[in-house]
């Protein structure tokens, strides 16, 4: 399976009048109404800082423009990632997730801890989370802000039957590996915000040592199974990869995960089906070995419900900095793809929200 880039990639969320100028971890969704919705985490000063937000825009001419990033979901903490799902005819969810006080103090400069020190613990302990919104009228307005037991960077999907499945790796207030840690499954209520626990996918270890599993993404196949693709990591050993296991019972029991990169492929994974039956994973790539350039953004088909995956094509590549990734892709009018995803352009600028559109070049598809 080839690809074919459509013109050039495109800065569509950045702010480089402001200071505040760093964006990164987007997610895309095509809405019930054909408009293309994209978050991210935007108007930072760095990749971690307590000013972080969650932030959505819309294109209604599939990606040519876009209208400006409109804050959804903003704390007193670092709000990460944007994570968009559509749930029946107009429901829309926002997600997000921080990290406390303490645990960006760490890497604060010392204008982060003026702010860090204006926050009480009674603000921490409201805010702390896996934090998520609904909307009920398409992303227009929104609900009060929920909590979620798990985290992941694309948020939640819809099955076939109307349950809006979460898939993610169990929320910790540091941003820590935990031993309890675990990517879980949980039916959400777009009710009341209320979640269910559904099941878990066994942890994986590598050489006799737990792996971090974590930033899984799940799509529901047209035989009921729910595909989920997991990020997963370990150190010292070199491992950055990515694992996939299936559910044939909505969820609450899952495969025993299997590898399927190289243990320095890349991660996390966006899936989407195509219009043609298709299956097609974006993800991230940093270096193999890893932090070794180049960078980018790769594709890989699979055409048998992900049994076997193709090998994979560059979407976008650079050698300015391995902090770039979390691609998540859309199929547009046409038939034809757009990937956002973040990346530095240069060295001494920060980091900004891109796409490329792109076609398959496959007389088959």
């Amino acid at each position: 399976m080839k690809i074919a880039h459509i013109g050039e990639k495109k800065v569509i969320m950045s702010a480089p009048a402001m200071r505040n100028n760093y964006f990164a971890w987007p997610s895309a969704k095509r809405l019930q109404d054909g408009r293309i919705a994209v978050g991210a985490s935007g108007f930072r000063l760095r990749h971690v800082c307590p000013f972080g937000k969650a932030v959505i825009m819309t294109s209604e001419d599939d990606g040519e423009t876009y209208s400006l990033p409109s804050p959804v979901i903003d704390t007193c903490l670092d709000d990460r990632d944007c994570g968009i799902a559509t749930f029946g005819k107009s429901g829309v969810i926002v997600t997000s997730f921080n990290n406390t006080v303490n645990f960006q103090r760490y890497h604060a400069t010392k204008e982060d801890k003026l702010h860090l020190d204006s926050i009480s613990p009674e603000d921490e302990a409201r805010d702390l989370g896996a934090t998520f919104r609904i909307s009920h009228d398409g992303g227009r307005t929104f609900g009060s802000i929920h909590k979620s037991p798990v985290t992941s960077p694309h948020g939640p999907i819809e099955l076939k039957d109307g349950t809006v499945m979460w898939l993610g790796r169990t929320f910790s207030s540091e941003n820590a590996r935990m031993d309890t840690d675990c990517v879980k499954a949980y039916r959400l209520n777009t009710e009341d915000g209320s979640m269910e626990y559904l099941g878990e996918i066994e942890n994986i270890e590598i050489e006799g040592q737990k792996a971090l599993s974590c930033e899984p993404y799940a799509i529901e196949l047209d035989d009921g199974t729910i595909l989920a693709h997991i990020r997963v990591q370990c150190y010292p050993i070199k491992v950055f990869t990515l694992y996939q296991s299936k559910s044939t019972d909505g969820g609450r029991t899952w495969s025993t995960p299997r590898q399927i990169l190289a243990r320095e492929g890349g991660a996390p994974a966006h899936l989407l089906r195509h219009s043609s039956g298709l299956l097609i994973c974006t993800y991230g790539y940093r270096g193999e070995p890893m932090r070794t350039p180049p960078f980018g953004i790769k594709v890989m088909f699979s055409q048998d419900n992900g049994e076997t995956w193709s090998k994979s094509e560059n979407i976008y590549g650079n050698e300015v900095s391995l902090d770039l990734g979390y691609p998540s892709t859309v199929e547009l009018k046409d038939g034809s793809l757009l990937t956002v995803f973040y990346a530095h352009l240069a060295p001494d600028e920060p980091a900004v929200i891109l796409q490329q559109k792109w076609r398959l070049e496959n007389d088959e598809i």
